[in-house]
């Protein structure tokens, strides 16, 4: 069974058909009206224009800059400058207008700011609750430095989901993360689960050049940190100055990748070519809830 595609040439699977204007239209007046930034759009996301279509965005806090230099991120690299201390009215104002139901509030690496930008976690969600007191959230953070008192702080504003990504597997995390730490990333989901995160959730772009042993690998840690949602995807280089596509990635291999997931107990993996982060973030939530209340239940692979 061939599994993978020398890269060159986007294969037919990778290529999308744009959704009719309308809601996607909609939603991006009211992100440019509000001032509001996506990782949708900063990412240049594959997904981005069909969750515009539904009324589903992924907020970006803390800025449109990182202040980290992944090479995989389509995100501009440099200071962030300041922040913005009315985004999370904005946000939950938004949120409030679009009649979401669950969202995903993630953010650049602040590594300027002492308490590395959680503490506009709390008060994104904060925001949101007060407007929006049903809505489920979802945050995907950043490592913090791997400083405990900064994700119990998050932790303790009782997110629905708390994710970070591992993104890639050990042996690329020098080329492809610099500025990261593969166990570092790790240790920040144990340290999540241990402070009471009932859902913990990790993602890792395919096609960088790994092979199935490190996949297979990297899945076991996660499990290991006591993960409870992955999710996997094609890695797509979102600019001419990225790191190169190695290998596009067949859906059997995906299938594969997620059969194992699921032998390593995860409740929930969500796998194929054009999977992100937040793919199916609220049905994710959902089925890893329901799993939990339902000990020895798995999801069914066919999924």
């Amino acid at each position: 069974m061939t599994t993978h595609a020398l890269a060159g040439r986007k294969p037919r699977w990778l290529r999308k058909n744009l959704p009719e204007a309308g809601q996607t239209q909609r939603v991006e007046r009211l992100l440019r009206r509000e001032r509001l930034d996506t990782v949708c759009e900063a990412a240049r996301c594959p997904n981005r224009w069909e969750c515009f279509a539904e009324g589903q965005a992924t907020f970006l806090i803390l800025g449109n800059r990182c202040t980290r230099r992944c090479v995989f991120c389509g995100v501009p690299k440099g200071h962030p400058g300041s922040v913005d201390r009315g985004l999370p009215d904005r946000v939950a104002s938004a949120v409030e207008v679009l009649g979401l139901e669950y969202l995903v509030v993630t953010s650049v690496t602040r590594d300027d700011l002492a308490d590395h930008g959680s503490g506009e976690f709390v008060r994104t969600i904060e925001a949101i609750r007060r407007r929006s007191p049903g809505v489920g959230v979802e945050v995907l953070i950043p490592d913090f430095g791997g400083e405990r008192a900064l994700i119990e702080r998050v932790v303790s504003a009782g997110p629905e989901v708390l994710g970070h990504n591992l993104e890639t597997v050990e042996s690329l995390f020098p080329a492809v993360r610099p500025g990261f730490g593969y166990r570092l990333s790790l240790e920040v989901l144990s340290i999540a689960k241990s402070l009471g995160q009932r859902t913990t959730k990790s993602g890792l772009m395919l096609g960088l050049g790994e092979t199935e042993p490190e996949v297979h690998r990297a899945l076991e840690d996660l499990a290991g940190a006591g993960c409870d949602i992955v999710t996997l995807g094609q890695y797509l280089n979102p600019s001419r100055g990225g790191y190169p596509v190695r290998t596009y990635v067949h859906g059997k291999q995906f299938d594969a990748y997620r059969a194992y997931a699921l032998s390593l107990g995860f409740k929930v993996a969500v796998s194929g070519p054009f999977v992100r982060s937040s793919t199916g973030a609220k049905r994710a939530q959902r089925e890893a809830c329901a799993m939990a209340d339902r000990p020895g239940e798995k999801q069914s692979p066919e999924g």
